[in-house]
């Protein structure tokens, strides 16, 4: 593992625990007391965690941690000064359109691998009738378990391509924009995403002519771009450059929530425009445009939110790096070609290094890789299963989206922000560059959110009816709120030049997840459909059982003692 200088939170954590015994009382203005009178001491919450490129492992870089050079970003005209307010409107609408073509994706699939099978099998049976399997119809001679098998396996194999693909690309990706700045990597990211809405379009428009499995060419051009794990890692890593730590959990949040807001309205969206145009390929050709209007809007809109200054001396470490191991040595070439090094982020060695810093690292990343994981591998299961279980047509599935994700969107875009801004209003003044770790408040929020998480999925396997299985979802859309704290917390742990690295390395475990997940879930669904239907919701509660479990492991940098003590 590469040895990375760092700068530890404390000594072993337990020195900051016993400094807060002294004072037990825990005065709310202790810590910005601390940062007015210039105590940069190992107990302050302003101390850094992960020491920054070219630093000394005792020495705060000048600006703390600003990377002498992103001062002139806050000097710029307010149209090019980098913002959320920017960035977001155009992620919201685009998510629009992903979250319209959701469960249309899933049925064209379903349709198309049914009309393919039904001709198969009207070919070796002449005596064979079937009725015609029409685009965008409930299909009903297609609700078998054979087709649900097929369909769930089909998607297994276009995630697992895409899933692999994004898993090499996303570290890079991550790293590039530390080097040529965010708004450039989101296109060409969200470019290759329109590209792959093209196959689709291609698709289902000549269904007759064009084989289901050219599908695989979208999620080939997917997967080469990051997919949607590099697309957000990125957007939170322009979110991270422009937010102070304390609000970095809300302002994810509203990303998060501007997600769930797509694919909450869009169904409904997509819904109407379906019945207006009487064409499934109409949604398809709204979601492309709407990556293609994301794409211009990040080229001649969105500022940039790395200064020049910044770029040119991340550029400058990557040519040093370069030219250091210039020499070739089979020991190189090996270190290049391992998918997984990225990850050697996660885990800091060096002079100064902390095992509670490594532990929190990995620990944030793993909650976060097994949380994501069982939100992208449900995704299928769920829909196939609503329409197997209790009968449901496109109407019912896309009813259902929308009322989990409007209540995902008021968690995260109401309930969240308000919360945050009542319990860090002292803290709403701080560095954006700052580095503070997790405190008690992180942890509480990620470990509620895993709790709901995981009696939502108890609640899935248990419910009778198409209601109570609503009513489960309700409660698993609550436990939304722990995604954008785990994001948060990981940027508290590096400096600001290494933000787009670390969500690069999570980028690759959410790649590496959505490859894993899928594949386990959907061989699980297709399996046990038609005995215990139900046994892939009992492994998902499972699943989110052992990262709330893995959660208190994590152990949080500064706060009242009062708090440390009923959170760890």
């Amino acid at each position: 593992m590469p040895s990375v200088a760092v700068v530890a939170p404390d000594e072993s954590l337990e020195a900051e625990v016993q400094s807060e015994e002294q004072r037990a009382s825990c005065p709310p203005s202790y810590e910005a007391d601390e940062r007015a009178s210039g105590d940069h001491s190992k107990n302050s919450e302003q101390t850094p965690l992960l020491q920054q490129h070219g630093s000394s492992a005792n020495v705060e870089p000048e600006g703390n941690g600003d990377l002498g050079g992103q001062e002139d970003v806050d000097e710029r005209p307010w149209w090019k000064r980098p913002s959320i307010g920017w960035l977001l409107p155009l992620f919201a609408f685009t998510t629009l359109a992903f979250g319209g073509t959701l469960v249309p994706k899933l049925n064209l699939i379903l349709t198309l691998i049914c009309r393919q099978r039904l001709a198969d099998r009207a070919i070796l049976d002449p005596q064979f009738q079937f009725c015609p399997v029409v685009l965008g119809a409930d299909n009903p001679q297609c609700q078998t378990p054979e087709i649900q098998a097929l369909s769930a396996r089909f998607n297994l194999y276009t995630n697992l391509v895409s899933g692999i693909l994004s898993a090499i690309t996303s570290p890079k990706l991550g790293v590039l924009s530390d080097r040529y700045g965010r708004t450039k990597i989101i296109a060409a990211t969200t470019a290759c995403m329109a590209l792959g809405e093209v196959v689709t379009i291609v698709a289902a428009t000549w269904p007759d002519r064009v084989n289901v499995n050219w599908l695989f060419l979208g999620y080939i051009l997917d997967g080469v771009g990051g997919s949607f794990t590099a697309a957000l890692a990125l957007i939170h890593s322009y979110a991270a450059d422009c937010t102070s730590p304390a609000r970095r959990n809300e302002v994810f949040g509203y990303f998060h929530g501007a997600l769930f807001t797509g694919i909450a309205l869009g169904p409904l969206l997509a819904g109407y425009v379906i019945k207006a145009t009487d064409s499934i390929v109409s949604i398809f050709y709204i979601s492309f445009a709407s990556h293609l209007l994301f794409v211009v809007g990040l080229a001649f809109v969105v500022p940039e939110s790395l200064s020049r200054a910044r770029r040119s001396m991340a550029q400058e470490n990557h040519r040093k790096q370069k030219a250091e191991g210039a020499s070739w040595s089979l020991t190189q070439t090996v270190k290049s070609a391992n998918l997984l090094a990225p990850l050697s982020i996660l885990y800091p060695t060096g002079p100064g290094s902390s095992p509670a810093l490594r532990l929190n690292l990995l620990t944030l990343a793993a909650v976060d890789t097994v949380g994501f994981g069982v939100a992208v591998g449900a995704i299928t299961v769920v829909v196939y299963y609503l329409e197997y279980a209790f009968g449901w047509g496109n109407f019912e599935s896309s009813i259902y989206v929308s009322i989990i994700n409007t209540t995902r969107v008021a968690v995260l875009v109401v309930l969240l922000p308000v919360v945050t801004r009542l319990v860090r209003r002292g803290h709403q003044g701080e560095n954006r560059n700052a580095r503070v770790g997790s405190d008690w408040f992180d942890l509480s929020i990620i470990r509620f959110g895993l709790f709901f998480d995981t009696i939502g999925y108890l609640g899935y396997v248990i419910a009778p009816s198409g209601s109570c299985f609503t009513a489960a979802g309700i409660v698993t859309a609550v436990g939304s709120m722990a995604s954008p704290a785990l994001a948060s917390a990981l940027t508290k742990h590096v400096p600001q030049d290494r933000i787009g690295q670390v969500l690069g390395a999570t980028g690759l475990l959410h790649a590496l997840s959505r490859v894993v997940a899928p594949t386990v879930f959907n061989l699980i669904y297709s399996a046990t459909v038609g005995r215990f239907t139900q046994t892939v919701f009992v492994v998902l509660a499972a699943c989110y059982a052992v990262a709330f479990l893995l959660s208190w492991l994590v152990r949080p940098h500064g706060g009242c003692l009062l708090f440390v003590f009923l959170t760890a």
